[in-house]
């Protein structure tokens, strides 16, 4: 399915990962002590600036700073929306 959003400039969308939701060790995490993911994968690319060529395309999986970007919901799911210089890393 399309999403009817297409970033402006040199922003980029992000559906974030899921939180974990159990360690390592098989003990439940609750839901008001889950970590806010920092990694997602690019859903949506901007057209970039003159002076700033886009480096991320749809389908990278990045690493973002933890309070990076803007929240956003759309049909039901979580979605960041973030300049590209807020992403640390394709990974």
């Amino acid at each position: 399915m399309a999403l009817n959003i297409k970033p402006l400039s040199d922003r980029v969308l992000i559906e974030p990962v899921a939180a974990e939701t159990k360690t390592a060790s098989g003990i439940f995490i609750p839901d008001n002590a889950k970590e806010k993911p920092q990694k997602g994968t690019v859903v949506a690319v901007g057209k970039g600036t003159k002076d700033h060529e886009m480096t991320v395309k749809v389908g990278d999986s990045v690493l973002y700073g933890k309070y990076a970007g803007t929240e956003l919901k759309l049909d039901g799911k979580d979605y960041l929306i973030m300049r590209e210089d807020d992403i640390l890393a394709i990974v």
